[in-house]
């Protein structure tokens, strides 16, 4: 079968992808997130260079596997990887080096062509390959350990064109998340383990006054966390339990989130209805309903779209499914 190779090595996540070039169905996926010792905040871009370098023909082998199990015998027609954090000349990061140097290395041995995109547009392609956005232009927005972008999107032949509203002041949702979670011992990244923590206090009405909250701090669609953090920090050592801590860094984002869109929207382009959310933080079920609740009452007629959270974490589907849009183009 005919297949798009797609490769990202972003922040904390090796990922390979197969899509099919006919159609740029799903064929299989891989993924391993970069090992980080316990009651670190993260990694050095040099050591996680490194791991990518040794982790890439892990999960090469590992996709081969799935596609060997799914019965697809793969002709590498294309190939796309994620050489830049964001769709800017000016942005750069050294892990997406890692995934560069591997496809270059691969589609330059088989003689096949290489697309080159960023890892936001990746996600961005990602979730609409679940919840393709209605019409060419919409709010997008991506909050990750590394971005807190609020941006109106236009699709392209290319991936995005993109119009950055607003970005972190400081620090990003996933920074916010994952600090809180080390604090409390949590493993890296801290995501999936503090929302079991807030799940644990059962189900709040969106309209019910919680017991313990943190201020949303946003300045236009510029979101800021470091004030929150500094909250959260204070009210678990003064002996707030974690589990309401969880819960109020989780309604802190979506309440950052809602606003800075209504924002987007009103002040930028208030004839835009289509808000697609991506981003590791995006996966988090509670912040993506909050989110939704709220911009359904403030703005008339939106609709919010996420990812699957399997596909809304770092992967390499987007990637491939830009580069499949290329070769059929």
């Amino acid at each position: 079968m005919k297949c798009v190779l797609g490769i990202d090595t972003s922040n904390y996540t090796t990922s390979v992808c197969a899509v099919a070039a006919v159609d740029g169905t799903l064929l299989a996926s891989a993924r391993k997130l970069l090992p980080v010792t316990d009651g670190q905040r993260g990694l050095r871009q040099s050591d996680a260079l490194f791991f990518h370098v040794r982790q890439l023909p892990m999960v090469m082998g590992e996709l081969m596997q799935h596609l060997h199990v799914a019965g697809v015998s793969p002709e590498w027609v294309a190939a796309g990887v994620s050489v830049r954090p964001r769709p800017y000349a000016s942005s750069y990061m050294p892990v997406f080096q890692a995934g560069a140097s591997f496809a270059t290395s691969f589609t330059q041995a088989i003689g096949i062509p290489l697309v080159h995109t960023s890892h936001q547009e990746g996600h961005l392609a990602a979730a609409e390959h679940f919840v393709p956005v209605e019409g060419r232009r919409f709010v997008a927005v991506h909050i990750s350990g590394g971005t807190s972008d609020v941006m109106i999107a236009e699709r392209t032949a290319f991936g995005y064109k993109v119009d950055l509203i607003g970005e972190g002041l400081d620090l990003h949702a996933g920074q916010f998340v994952d600090r809180v979670g080390v604090h409390l011992g949590l493993p890296f990244p801290a995501g999936p383990e503090l929302e079991r923590l807030a799940s644990s206090l059962g189900h709040e009405s969106s309209d019910e006054q919680p017991s313990f909250a943190l201020p949303a701090s946003v300045r236009g669609a510029q979101m800021s966390f470091s004030g929150p953090l500094s909250a959260a920090i204070r009210a678990l050592d003064a002996g707030t339990s974690p589990e309401l801590v969880a819960s109020a860094v989780q309604r802190c984002i979506a309440q950052s989130v809602a606003k800075a869109v209504e924002y987007a929207i009103r002040e930028h382009d208030d004839s835009i209805r289509e808000v697609l959310v991506a981003g590791g933080v995006a996966s988090n079920a509670v912040i993506c309903q909050r989110v939704t609740q709220r911009l359904l009452k403030r703005v008339r007629g939106v609709r919010v779209q996420f990812a699957p959270p399997e596909f809304a974490r770092d992967n390499a589907l987007g990637v491939a499914r830009i580069a499949q849009g290329r070769f059929r183009a």
